[in-house]
C-alpha cells in the first residue's frame, strides 16, 4: 500500500452539517476502496488570496490514508464531480529509503586568472609656455 495527502477546499458557504457530511463521504470512499484514512485535521474557514469562481473563502481539510495506486484517481474523480469541493490536490508520499538521493555537486574547475598589470601612466613633462610674441602691427 501506498502513502498519500490530499488537501481540498469545501465552499465556504456550506453548513457545518454538510462539511461533515462531505468529509464523512470522502473517508468512505477511501475505506470502501481497500484504503485506510490514517490521519484527518480540519484547518477550518480561511480566506482566499484571490477569488475562485467568484468564492472569497472556504474550508480546508487535509487527510492522509494508505491505499492501492488506483485509489488516488478515484477519490480525485468523486472530488471533481462535487460541486462543493472547490479545489482539491492528492499527492503520494514516498519513504526516505525509497527517495532519490540528490546527486552530488562537482565543484568547477579553477580557472586561472591572469594577473592584472597596471600600466604606469605617461610622466607628463611640464612644458614652459613662451611668452606670447607680439603680432607685428601692419599700419595700412
Amino acid at each position: 500500500m501506498n502513502k498519500y495527502e490530499v488537501i481540498y477546499i469545501i465552499d465556504g458557504e456550506v453548513d457545518e452539517a454538510g462539511r461533515k457530511e462531505l468529509i464523512e463521504k470522502f473517508n468512505g470512499i477511501i475505506t470502501a476502496n481497500n484504503g485506510e484514512v490514517v490521519k484527518v485535521d480540519e484547518w477550518g474557514k480561511r480566506r482566499f488570496a484571490y477569488a475562485i469562481d467568484y468564492k472569497t473563502e472556504g474550508y480546508y481539510v487535509y487527510v492522509q490514508f494508505n491505499g492501492d495506486a488506483e485509489l488516488p484517481k478515484e477519490l480525485s474523480r468523486n472530488m471533481g464531480n462535487s460541486e462543493q469541493i472547490i479545489r482539491s490536490q492528492i499527492v503520494r508520499l514516498i519513504d526516505k529509503k525509497h527517495s532519490v538521493k540528490p546527486r552530488p555537486v562537482r565543484a568547477a574547475a579553477p580557472v586561472e586568472v591572469a594577473p592584472v598589470v597596471e600600466e604606469a601612466e605617461p610622466a607628463v613633462e611640464a612644458v614652459e609656455e613662451a611668452p606670447a610674441a607680439e603680432a607685428p602691427v601692419v599700419e595700412g
